[in-house]
């Protein structure tokens, strides 16, 4: 059933359904033209909650990441040339 029968069938007169369009097309209009100010308004807010991680912190993260990605390959290696072999990759930081 298309939409313009839907709108006739339940007597919804035409200019209540124009301006609800029209408010439609206007509202996303405005948010379009202002989607980089609204962005930008939400990335601030996001901040508040969340304040990002110094550079230092971000550092030592990444470090303890990669020590235990290190680990588990370790432990998980076959042979001990191998093992050997990621320890070393391991200790050059």
């Amino acid at each position: 059933m298309s939409s313009s029968a839907f709108v006739l069938q339940h007597g919804i007169p035409a200019g209540a359904a124009l301006r609800l369009l029209a408010a439609f097309i206007l509202g996303a209009g405005v948010l379009f033209l202002f989607r980089p100010l609204l962005t930008g308004i939400f990335r601030a807010a996001l901040l508040l909650v969340r304040p990002r991680l110094s550079l230092e912190q971000r550092i030592a993260r990444a470090k303890l990441r990669d020590r235990r990605l290190m680990q588990t390959m370790i432990a998980a290696s076959s042979g001990p040339s191998h093992a050997a072999e990621l320890r070393a990759m391991g200790a050059r930081d």
